[in-house]
Parts: C-alpha cells; sequence; structure tokens
C-alpha cells in the first residue's frame, strides 16, 4: 500500500500543511507524472483510496473504491509520413515540427491517399445561430482544415458568436467531432497562439505521447481516421501553395456566409500505431446522507498528468504538481472536512478522482454515462482543476461566470470573506469545455469550476496575473510543474476550499435544486430530466473551521 504522506498527521480543518503534505506525495518522482494506465495510476489511485478510507468514507461504487474505465491506448509509431501535393509542389510535413496526427479508429495503420483538402472556416455547424461552414458540401473521403477558436475571436466582433469568449465551438475537441460527423475521412486545426490561448509546445507535449480514449464501442459519436494539428508557419505554406493566401481566407471565415473552399491540393498519409486495451480508474469515495441518501452532491477533481517522456533528455516527468495534484489535496480536504463535520450531511456527498482528463475528459465523461447516483438525483457538481498556490486573493475566480444559480450560493460563501467573485479574465481560451466539470455540464447537472483569485492580497492584480502568466509559460504541461515548497503559498487555496465547502454544505442539508440560468445551453438537458424549479435564494452556511492566522 502507498504510503500515507510518510508520518504526517492530518487534520480534519482545512490547512497548508495538509494540502502541501498531499501535493508533495502526489506530484513526487516517484509517482512519475501519473499518467493512465501507467506505473504512476497504481501508486495514485491506491493513494487516494487510502486518503479516503482513513478519512471515514465508504467505497463510492458498490462495494468497490473504483470505477473501471475500459480504454485504448494509441501510440504512435516514427515515422509518420505526411505530405501536401498541389499541382507540381510537394510540400512534406515533419511530425511534431510542422504537424502533430493521431487516429481515434482503433486501427494500427492508417492510410490516406491523396485526399482532398478542404478548407472550412472555423468547422463550424450552429443550426441556432444561423452558421454552417459544412453548407452545400459533401467531404467524405475528403481532408478539412479548419481554424482554432470560432467566429468572431479574430475580428474582435461581438456580434459575431460571442466575440472575444469562445463558445463550445471554439475547442478542438468539437471541431473534430463536428468533421467525423460530417463524414470527413480526416481533419486538420490550424493552431496559432492566440486562438488557442498556447503554444505550439503544449501541442507538441499534450499530442505527441501516447493517447488514451473510450473503446469505440463505449462512445457512440463518429470518429475520423486522422486527425491532428497544423503549425501556422505550415499551413501558410500549404496554402500558398494552392495559390491561396491564409490570413485573407481566416478574414474571410469571420463573415456570416462564408462558404467552404477547395484548396486544390491533397494531402497523403501513412501512420502507424501500436493499439493496446487497458483499462484506467475513477476513484470514489461516498459519504452517505442521514436523511436523503439517494441524493448527491459531488465534488471532483481529476487525478491524471501527461507521465514520464523517456524520448526526452533531462527532466522528462511531466509531475503535475498544480495540474492537478493541488486540486486532487484540496478534494482529500474537502471529503475530510465533511467526513468530521456534526451532524453528517442530510444528503450524500461522493467525492470523485477521474481518470483521463487530459485525454478529453475520458474518465468523467465515463462516469456521467455510468453514474452511480442518477444524474437527475445530482444536485450540483463542484470541480477543483489545478488551484495556484500564490496566495490570498480579495477575489475569486468562477470560470463560466452567469451559468448556473450555484454562483448564488459561492456569492454567499464569499461575502463571509470579504471577497468578491469575479469572471475569468481570458475568456477567449474556453476554460469551462476544458475541464471535467463540462462532461456533467452537457448532461444537463449545474457544475461550479472556480479558479484562484488574482487579486493577490500581497501584490494585487499586477502580481496575480504575473503569477498566472509564469505559471503558463513555463510550467503548464511541462516538465516545470513540480511542487515548489521554498516558493508556493496555499493560503489562497485554503479559503477557494472553504468557500467550496459552504457551498455544498448548504445544497447537502437544504434540499435545494439549483438550475441553469436562462439562456444556458445546458438548460434544456436539466429541465428534461428534473422540472424547473424557482430560484435558488442565497444561503448561508457555517464555514468550516479556520487555521489561526501566522
Amino acid at each position: 500500500m502507498t504510503a500515507v504522506a510518510g508520518d504526517h498527521a492530518f487534520s480534519p480543518t482545512i490547512r497548508t500543511q495538509d494540502l502541501a503534505a498531499h501535493v508533495q506525495t502526489l506530484a513526487s518522482d516517484a509517482f512519475g507524472g501519473r499518467a493512465p494506465g501507467s506505473d504512476g495510476e497504481g501508486k495514485t489511485v491506491d493513494y487516494i483510496r487510502s486518503q479516503f478510507a482513513r478519512i471515514g468514507l465508504q467505497p463510492g461504487n458498490g462495494a468497490s473504491w473504483f470505477q473501471t474505465v475500459p480504454m485504448l491506448e494509441t501510440s504512435t509509431k516514427p515515422p509518420v509520413v505526411m505530405h501536401v501535393t498541389a499541382g507540381s509542389t510537394r510540400q512534406d510535413l515533419a511530425y511534431g515540427d510542422d504537424m502533430l496526427v493521431w487516429t481515434r479508429s482503433g486501427r494500427s495503420h492508417v492510410s490516406l491517399a491523396e485526399s482532398p483538402l478542404v478548407f472550412v472556416g472555423y468547422g463550424v455547424n450552429a443550426p441556432e445561430r444561423g452558421w454552417n461552414d459544412y453548407s452545400n458540401l459533401d467531404v467524405r473521403g475528403k481532408t478539412v482544415v479548419m481554424l482554432v477558436n470560432d467566429p468572431g475571436f479574430h475580428a474582435n466582433d461581438p456580434a459575431l458568436f460571442d466575440g472575444k469568449r469562445m463558445t463550445l465551438y471554439g475547442r478542438w475537441t468539437y471541431k473534430f467531432e463536428e468533421a467525423a460527423r460530417q463524414g470527413a475521412a480526416a481533419a486538420l486545426i490550424i493552431h496559432d497562439d492566440r486562438g488557442a490561448s498556447y503554444g505550439w509546445n503544449v501541442v507538441r507535449n499534450s499530442f505527441s505521447g501516447a493517447r488514451y480514449d473510450l473503446r469505440p464501442g463505449d462512445d457512440a459519436a463518429p470518429r475520423l481516421t486522422a486527425q491532428g494539428w497544423l503549425t501556422e508557419p505550415a499551413a501558410t505554406a500549404l496554402f500558398k501553395a494552392a495559390g491561396l493566401n491564409l490570413a485573407t481566407l481566416r478574414a474571410a471565415a469571420n463573415l456570416r456566409g462564408f462558404k467552404p473552399i477547395p484548396l486544390n491540393a491533397s494531402l497523403s498519409l501513412e501512420l502507424d500505431s501500436t493499439i493496446e486495451a487497458k483499462s484506467s480508474c475513477n476513484v470514489l469515495g461516498l459519504l452517505p446522507g442521514t436523511a436523503n441518501a439517494d441524493e448527491a452532491i459531488v465534488y471532483m477533481a481529476h487525478w491524471d498528468h501527461l507521465g514520464t517522456h523517456p524520448q526526452e533528455p533531462g527532466d522528462n516527468i511531466y509531475n503535475g504538481a498544480v495540474d492537478n495534484a493541488t486540486g486532487v489535496s484540496a478534494l482529500l480536504e474537502l471529503a475530510e472536512a465533511f467526513a468530521a463535520a456534526h451532524p453528517r450531511p442530510r444528503r450524500s456527498v461522493l467525492f470523485l478522482a477521474v481518470t483521463l482528463e487530459e485525454s478529453g475528459l475520458l474518465g468523467s465523461s465515463y462516469y456521467v454515462a455510468h453514474p452511480v447516483i442518477p444524474l437527475a438525483k445530482t444536485a450540483g457538481v463542484i470541480n477543483l482543476d489545478a488551484p495556484m498556490p500564490i496566495g490570498r486573493a480579495h477575489d475569486s475566480t468562477v470560470v463560466g461566470k452567469g451559468n448556473s444559480q450555484l454562483e448564488e450560493l459561492l456569492q454567499s460563501a464569499l461575502d463571509q470573506q470579504g471577497r468578491r467573485m469575479v469572471g475569468e479574465d481570458d475568456v477567449t481560451a474556453g476554460y469551462y469545455f476544458r475541464s471535467d466539470h463540462f462532461s456533467f455540464a452537457r448532461a444537463g447537472v449545474p457544475a461550479l469550476y472556480l479558479d484562484s483569485g488574482t487579486d493577490l492580497i500581497d501584490g494585487g492584480t499586477a502580481a496575480g496575473k504575473a503569477a498566472l502568466r509564469d505559471y503558463g509559460e513555463h510550467r503548464y504541461h511541462k516538465p516545470g510543474d513540480h511542487y515548489d515548497p521554498a516558493h508556493w503559498n496555499f493560503e489562497g487555496i485554503v479559503e477557494d476550499v472553504q468557500a467550496l465547502y459552504s457551498v455544498g454544505a448548504t445544497l447537502a442539508n437544504s434540499g435545494q435544486w439549483p438550475d441553469w440560468r436562462e439562456g444556458s445551453p445546458f438548460k434544456a438537458a436539466r429541465d428534461a430530466m428534473r422540472p424547473p424549479r424557482l430560484p435558488v435564494p442565497a444561503a448561508r452556511q457555517p464555514s468550516p473551521p479556520r487555521q489561526p492566522p501566522k
């Protein structure tokens, strides 16, 4: 059994010391970056299970602490041969430098021969917005090329979609799914730093290793033969060879009524992969309710990260200390506080540590398809993903602010702390669609995703934004995301976790059923499973015991 954070003595109080002890263990080199299917998974899920048991939870999946998530591990085998032919010009694309491509088909060999290329703008089909980039287009057997983000982003036009705020249609996962629904053979997204909200190095680090997916039989959505990314320079050269200008077409794609444009070019691909059937685990700990045990509040965090990349020189362990050892640590602290509460909550509280977030929210998607407590009986979901150890803040950030009535409960908790609620500063990145709560949201369950505040007590917004920028540039999805006790400050995470405890305690004891706000794309699914109810009034619940000030 994995050691329980050495000889550390845990407290039911949400404390910086306890958070640090959990992170130090989960982000250690011994856990190897916590890749699903690796030895690091075994250590990770055993650690979480042992903590749940020590805290006094019950197994959350019947008699088991685990929910098996069947998966396919797909590892690309070099060399990957991809070239584009336009007239007499052949452009060979280098794997990693010009493009990344992989398959979700479950086939060990994928071959495309002279698949016609078509530029489909942003690759969006949104009837409710009167927008269809595939209008009157048959893409069967073809490879579609598209822009990242959604219409209006590069034009900065608030009348197009949501302007700079990314919608669901801007996410790369949606674009590949829609291309598959349209019948395309393959799809390539053109990367740009602003549109993606991260650099090419993040794409290379995130997609060049082993890829995990649910088995085709566990996923009813259609899949492409191949999908991937192009660098902007490679795409610019491709369009030039086809006699077109990428900048001109990007501008055209922002205009309502855009029509897809054949590139008079074709793509050929030879892609070999090692396919291995494996499984990973969600870890579930349950605190049964005393009165309404069939109803639940869910706290969740993903335990997985990017593992170890043995082909890389130097430090090649992607420890994922912030992403997401801090989130799992916060989940464990919440479990400890709830288990020690008197009286016990009236509703059940489920603590869910999910796998395969980094592979496309697969563990949470699998749980939503196979819930241990029906979604109609789930009052709300609270997600913990990458809380930042940058100290206390005057504010707290709600990602996707304005979506649900859960925010009213959070506002009450923040009022007690003398803090304010703000929305995310960078609305272009689509963070609401990039973490596990989204699996619940699109199924209709109200979901809250709280991020760290940026108006720091020590240094204000300048210090907060500088810290986030430094993390994004130097540690996000890089080996540098490791535990740094000399510089980390957990006090802001403690306050956020205390506020989220208050939200969950209110839901667990009040019998309220928060809803999505009018206009939310997720409301119809909730209304179908539960009749709409009256608005939820703000409610106050005692916060858990605080650690004494230093």
